[in-house]
């Protein structure tokens, strides 16, 4: 018999990756942030977080040597946000990276969602998704995004989100080189005319059917390949590579260093995994 939620002591969490479907690059706020507009897209490539009751103090644990039980953590973090706010008790927290860091898919910001959301659930935590969304906004800006997932537009720093009933019918290939960047390193290069920022690109005008044409997709790009393909021209290969391998839309994601095509033929698809893998971590995903 399966345990009700007040039984419930541990939960296995599948983190999901995200990738972004363009991105404009507006302002610079006075909070030092920037404001964008981009299409969020949830895939189906994932860590694994295991959280767990416990009587004492929180402990964690992970495949990664970088990860710490610290607040450079955004677990510990969103545990601790949980833990001040609605008094709950210890928990044990295991961690199994795939992704890589400064890959640009977002695998931290999902990491602190999934805790935030294992631990309403271990803990049966009468609290809305909007109450996540809120606390995921005070830890880092993509996290809100990975509270509902999916698909979905970002606005403001990415804590302004539109969900979009649109689905595509096409895989993803991820290939992300051994390369890390680091996001405010990218923002600080990006070079914008600030005169220009008013009116962002509506990305959502092009998911606006239930099936996304992917001819469209070919008008969205992400202002940080300017910033990343110069400094790392190893990364921009990448795309260029893609889309003579038959993506019809290739990307890099966030501010990178992950580029990803989008495929709608599977022999495309496969001849292109057996190109880059295994010189660089690849995986086939899907759209969540």
């Amino acid at each position: 018999m399966p345990q009700s939620i007040t039984q419930m002591k541990s939960i296995n969490i599948n983190s999901n990756a995200k990738v972004n479907i363009g991105l404009k690059i507006l302002n610079k706020r006075s909070d030092g942030y920037h404001n964008i507009s981009t299409v969020f897209q949830e895939i189906d490539l994932f860590d694994s977080i295991t959280i767990s009751k416990s009587d004492g103090p929180l402990k964690f644990s992970s495949n990664v040597e970088w990860l710490q039980n610290d607040q450079n953590n955004l677990c510990v973090i969103a545990y601790n946000y949980i833990k001040n706010l609605y008094k709950i008790g210890g928990a044990n927290i295991v961690l199994k990276k795939n992704i890589s860091r400064g890959s640009g898919l977002g695998s931290g910001s999902s990491n602190a969602a999934a805790t935030m959301k294992g631990l309403r659930e271990i803990y049966n935590l009468e609290v809305a998704d909007s109450e996540l969304i809120k606390i995921g906004s005070k830890i880092g800006a993509d996290v809100p995004f990975f509270i509902n997932g999916s698909t979905q537009v970002g606005e403001g720093i990415g804590e302004k989100l539109t969900s979009i009933r649109s689905s595509m019918d096409a895989q993803y290939l991820i290939v992300t080189p051994d390369i890390p960047i680091d996001t405010k390193w990218a923002y600080s290069q990006y070079k914008n005319n600030l005169d220009n920022c008013s009116s962002p690109t509506k990305f959502s005008d092009s998911f606006r059917g239930k099936t996304i044409n992917l001819d469209t997709l070919k008008f969205f790009e992400n202002d940080f390949e300017s910033v990343v393909f110069p400094t790392y021209p190893e990364i921009g290969a990448i795309k260029n590579k893609l889309i003579a391998l038959g993506a019809k839309f290739a990307s890099l994601s966030g501010s990178g260093s992950t580029v990803y095509g989008i495929f709608d033929d599977d022999a495309n698809i496969d001849k292109a995994f057996s190109h880059f893998f295994p010189r660089h971590k690849t995986f086939i995903a899907h759209p969540v």
